[in-house]
């Protein structure tokens, strides 16, 4: 269960309408977090952020005036470090590198279940309030520990922390995005969406079939050595 305090406040950002008010009624079901406003375009979004300074902004990448991604750039070149998920359909690898870069907390494929949402709002609330309590103890202590760094680094809730040596939460975060959509994808389709070699997309596929965020299958066919395929679960 959420910790209790204040709700923290919400701005969707989407130039679709009816997208928008989805995932306004999501934002509303979720404990500890309220919708304050909605905006249609980049203008529109960085006006609103400025004027209502929410805690999160949940924002698309492809907005009619401008990238959602050089939004996020005009934010962090700023100073503003307003929490950001990106909500989008964009699967691109280059979109979610760039996402991860600029800093966005998570970012989340459309179309998805409230579940889905639920999962990095809590996520983001959880290193939020890590955060806030790293500097509560400043005045008191030098340094934070591992545990408290740990927890403001954690992912989303029901997501492993450790990765095995040799794996980056970068590019795990691209696999993950590149499956998120509930498709069955073979390691050279992940490894050609996300721009890595096949090898090296099947290490972090198998890690996650390891760890129960994946389920795996063969495919058979009239030729040839049958194809292993991936499927995000849930």
């Amino acid at each position: 269960m959420p910790e209790t305090g204040p709700d923290l406040r919400v701005l969707v950002v989407d130039d679709d309408f009816m997208v928008a008010s989805i995932h306004t009624r999501f934002v509303e079901r979720a404990p500890g977090f309220v919708p304050v406003g909605v905006a249609a375009t980049a203008r529109a979004a960085l006006e609103e952020i400025e004027r209502l300074r929410p805690d999160l902004v949940l924002l698309d990448v492809h907005l009619p005036d401008a990238s959602g991604i050089d939004v996020l750039r005009r934010l962090r070149g700023a100073g503003n470090e307003v929490g950001v998920i990106m909500v989008t359909a964009a699967r691109e690898a280059e979109t979610v590198r760039a996402a991860a870069a600029a800093g966005a907390a998570h970012y989340l494929v459309k179309p998805f279940e409230r579940s889905d949402l639920e999962a990095r709002l809590e996520g983001f609330r959880r290193s939020r309030a890590a955060l806030a309590a790293i500097d509560a103890d400043a005045a008191s202590a030098a340094r934070a520990t591992q545990d408290a760094i740990d927890a403001v680094f954690a992912p989303a809730p029901g997501a492993r922390v450790a990765l095995p040596k040799g794996l980056s939460v970068e590019t795990a975060g691209a696999v993950g995005a590149a499956l998120a959509g509930g498709e069955e994808l073979s390691a050279s389709a992940v490894a050609d969406r996300i721009g890595v070699s096949r090898v090296s997309a099947r290490r972090y596929l198998e890690h996650f079939v390891e760890t129960g965020r994946l389920s795996a299958r063969l495919q058979y066919g009239g030729t040839g050595r049958p194809v292993r395929l991936y499927r995000r679960e849930g």
